[in-house]
């Protein structure tokens, strides 16, 4: 059986096992004051050239999503998101769990738009009882989307500008960051986001290490006291140089991009194949996420030898599946796919 279900089912690329290996007796000190870690956090601030950043790294997605959120907001707040957005969707409540309501808006193609983010913050303000509802306190992107899809340039500038008028911070999950950056059509680069955006995180998790995502503060002064909130939510590992090390090694040599190029490529060519088939798609995706619509008969023949995600029923017979490559996907597993999808 071949996988295509999700970005994070193999182990981390060589060059990282290496590195941890090499360096396994090394005695450091712990919770992410190492040389390793700081070394990693120098290599990120060069990438996305803002030198003064501050960077702290956490173990995974969800814990970092509701570490940053409820460090940022105060106790009446709540977080925009789309719909579709991870943190409404696929994270158990943790944003509600930590005592924040997600303020879900409707999304298109699993993007929201900056002029309903300003609909939504105004119409707050503006509510004479607006004490009695939860305030929009930040707003959250995925970058690529749930499903795939990427904020142009011009869609995230005008989102920020919003922000920025507004005194709203904007925080990107960017757990698929380099995917994201690597897609078809993206205009936008690491700095740019970077210089858009309040915090973001650079994810490690589906990108190749073992675990771990970068969070970075764009503006250190913004929340300096950050590491408080990493250990009262369980996030600070003792082990903190295995984080360092990982993205010391995928900031190095350019490799963070040339496994993230990797999938993409992959993924297009899966996409394409289905395309010249005839079949039709739940969203344009240019990333390392393709949701071909299949009968429910064409997706049980294909699940013979593959294995992939259910997403969403379009109508009684037919079904939007995911198909996920990553940094560890095999040109001979896509092509023995693209063979299979050829005699649908």
């Amino acid at each position: 059986m071949i996988s295509f279900d999700s970005d994070y089912l193999e182990g981390c690329l060589p060059e990282i096992l290496n590195r941890i290996t090499e360096t396994n007796l090394e005695q450091t000190p712990g919770y992410g004051e190492d040389r390793y870690c700081l070394e990693a956090a120098e290599k990120i601030r060069t990438a996305i050239k803002m030198p003064t950043a501050a960077i702290h790294f956490l173990v995974g997605g969800t814990q970092t999503n509701s570490t940053v959120i409820s460090a940022i907001l105060k106790p009446w707040q709540g977080v925009i998101c789309a719909t579709s957005g991870h943190i409404n969707v696929h994270e158990t409540g943790a944003i509600e769990h930590g005592g924040h309501k997600v303020i879900a808006l409707p999304c298109t193609q699993g993007k929201i738009s900056a002029s309903q983010i300003e609909e939504c913050i105004l119409s707050h303000r503006e509510d004479p009882s607006h004490e009695h509802c939860v305030q929009p306190g930040m707003v959250y992107l995925s970058f690529p989307t749930e499903i795939g899809t990427i904020y142009t340039l011009s869609e995230l500038k005008a989102i920020s500008d919003v922000c920025r008028r507004l005194r709203v911070p904007l925080f990107i999950d960017g757990a698929r960051l380099g995917y994201g950056l690597c897609s078809e059509g993206c205009d936008i680069n690491l700095p740019t986001l970077a210089s858009l955006v309040d915090i973001f995180y650079i994810g490690g998790t589906k990108q190749g290490a073992l675990f771990g995502e970068a969070v970075v503060f764009t503006d250190p002064a913004f929340c300096p006291e950050f590491r408080y909130n990493i250990k009262q939510n369980g996030g600070m590992l003792a082990k903190g140089r295995l984080l360092g090390l990982q993205f010391s090694t995928l900031f190095g040599d350019n490799l963070y991009y040339k496994a993230s190029e990797h999938a993409v490529e992959l993924a297009l060519n899966i996409r394409d194949a289905f395309s010249k088939k005839g079949f039709s798609f739940l969203s344009e995706s240019g990333s390392n996420l393709q949701f071909p619509i299949l009968s429910d008969s064409q997706a049980e023949d294909l699940r013979r030898d593959f294995s992939f995600e259910n997403w969403e029923r379009t109508d009684s017979g037919h079904i939007a599946v995911r198909f996920c490559t990553s940094w560890a996907t095999r040109e001979k597993d896509v092509q023995s796919l693209i063979s299979a999808i050829e005699a649908l």
